[in-house]
């Protein structure tokens, strides 16, 4: 009975939100806001009876109060490290985490990505707090842990030797935010030598409360490029590693200077042109926070001056800092396995709500459809209404196109008798300037890119003959099939700035993929109801 009692009580708490964000677990019942005010009024520096500043919170073994690795190791604070040591410098950045002695690589990484996301770092670092107003030498982070945000407090007492911190450091001497984070995470593990050895994927889940997943880059599917891009774009957050094949291999730096048994950050990926093609690349960070790459697409290949001078500058910072970039080719040659943590819903903020207006009229055309998460089971029922839609395919053999066509296309194509997203964008941008009656800034890349996507039939990342016949007889069409209120203007003002805003998925919704080909599908929208 006293097993049933305590489910229900904690059922109870959960349906009134304890174990939320707004409403953390209070690990080991050590209160935050109550420590620190009893630490003010007291005029004292809070010390952690928890987890002390003594060898039994560094380890057990290797870092056990009798080892060789622990002698001469002081606990200070940042106040006696440096004499104007800050929390947070200038935001939290991923060059913020520089790993120390311990093996702890994957917590690391996990915590490079977690800075490319501000909100779900506020989360787990609550930006709050500095050594300055209302400093009591008391901090607090947040992690998930068996379904439930837990807070914890520690004490800023942090290992030193030679008075330089032992573990994990921000590239900015007097910065810290990352070294209590470790402290923290390391106080719920038991101790320090807890974190040595892991999965980054532990890290993701408990810095996020998100799903995990994991691809075999020996074997990946062939749309990972665009998987670890969409990733990217949502907030997800991701690493990869190298696997080894004995324990000598750990942690053993290839030639091309990248390190076996080891977590890395992915934080970024990228198409760019270089000599007429477009080339997949992908931004990996090391934790160590130096020992980067030296193959193709490093910092200083020659390659990037086949690049756009702007492109180069936003993509490119020529330091040791442990990140860089390389080819999405040698990326699935040299790696072993991408980790991938996808967020929940519960981390929308109200910023990121959406509304769509809706119907509940038969038959009314939808420029997408929508997948809804609710917290509590809903009530629902299925719909009979048959739903079909009649689109006219259009199939273009190249020996039912005509020769001045042909001429067009050769002109357009250059020597390589296709057509890339660059030279598509181009080729648009001269047809609206001859337009008078067309007002219009013009297709951006990414949606040029996405055109060229949906047409490639070979996965060349170009248009041939045949596929862009098939485009420009879409953009003729649709030119003629427009209301007579907007007769011409298939680029007009309005259709433009909802493909930019909304990115690629609107414009997907309308695409439509044939068993023969893949085309653009022209709807319009009757005046913007669903």
């Amino acid at each position: 009975m006293a097993g049933i009692a305590i489910k229900l009580a904690k059922d109870r708490e959960a349906a009134e939100g304890l174990g939320s964000h707004e409403r953390a677990i209070k690990y080991l019942n050590q209160d935050y806001e109550t420590l620190r005010n009893e630490c003010l009024e007291a005029g004292a520096l809070f010390q952690d009876p928890s987890f002390p500043a003594l060898p039994s919170s560094l380890g057990y073994k290797e870092l056990g109060p009798y080892s060789s690795k622990t002698r001469g190791i002081e606990w200070k604070r940042p106040t006696e490290i440096c004499a104007d040591p800050q929390f947070i410098i200038g935001g939290a950045t991923r060059t913020d985490i520089c790993q120390g002695a311990l093996g702890d690589c994957w917590l690391l990484a996990a915590i490079a990505s977690l800075t490319l996301n501000e909100e779900i770092l506020a989360r787990v670092v609550p930006p709050d707090q500095s050594f300055q107003e209302n400093y009591a030498g008391i901090f607090h982070f947040q992690f998930w842990q068996y379904g439930e945000w837990v807070e914890v407090v520690v004490d800023d007492r942090l290992p030193t030797k030679d008075g330089e911190l032992l573990f994990v450091h921000s590239a900015e001497g007097s910065e810290f935010w990352s070294a209590l984070l470790e402290k923290a995470y390391a106080k719920i593990n038991g101790c320090y030598e807890a974190l040595s050895g892991g999965a980054t994927t532990e890290g993701f889940e408990d810095f996020t409360g998100g799903i995990a997943e994991w691809y075999e880059l020996r074997k990946p599917p062939p749309n990972l490029f665009k998987i670890i891009q969409k990733a990217l774009e949502k907030g997800s957050l991701l690493g990869c590693s190298i696997d080894i094949t004995s324990a000598a291999d750990s942690e053993a730096v290839t030639y091309q200077k990248l390190v076996k048994g080891h977590a890395y950050s992915v934080t970024g990926a990228e198409e760019v042109e270089s000599s007429g093609s477009l080339q997949k690349l992908i931004r990996i960070r090391n934790p160590w926070g130096q020992v980067e790459w030296t193959g193709k697409w490093n910092d200083n290949c020659p390659s990037w001056n086949t690049v756009d001078p702007e492109v180069r500058a936003n993509l490119t910072e020529r330091q040791e800092d442990g990140e860089f970039w390389m080819s999405f080719s040698d990326f699935l040659r040299h790696y072993s396995r991408l980790e991938i943590c996808n967020l929940t819903p519960d981390t929308l903020t109200c910023d990121s709500y959406k509304k769509w207006k809706l119907t509940f009229e038969p038959h009314k055309d939808g420029d997408f459809c929508i997948r809804v998460f609710s917290e509590k089971k809903a009530d629902y029922q299925a719909v009979d209404d048959e739903i079909e839609a009649n689109i006219e395919e259009i199939d273009a053999n190249e020996e039912d196109i005509d020769d001045g066509f042909r001429r067009l296309f050769v002109q357009l194509a250059g020597e390589d008798a296709e057509i890339s997203a660059f030279e598509l964008q181009t080729i648009l941008r001269r047809v609206l300037a001859k337009r008078q009656d067309i007002k219009s800034d013009g297709f951006s890349i990414e949606t040029c890119k996405i055109m060229v996507d949906m047409l490639d039939e070979d996965g060349s990342g170009k248009l041939g003959l045949k596929e862009f016949y098939i485009l420009w007889t879409k953009i003729q069409k649709y030119q003629k099939n427009l209301p007579g209120n907007r007769c011409g203007q298939v680029w007009n003002h309005e259709f433009l700035r909802d493909a930019e805003s909304t990115g690629r998925s609107r414009f997907q919704a309308a695409l439509s993929t044939s068993s023969s080909h893949r085309c653009p599908v022209c709807r319009r929208r009757a005046n913007h109801r669903l």
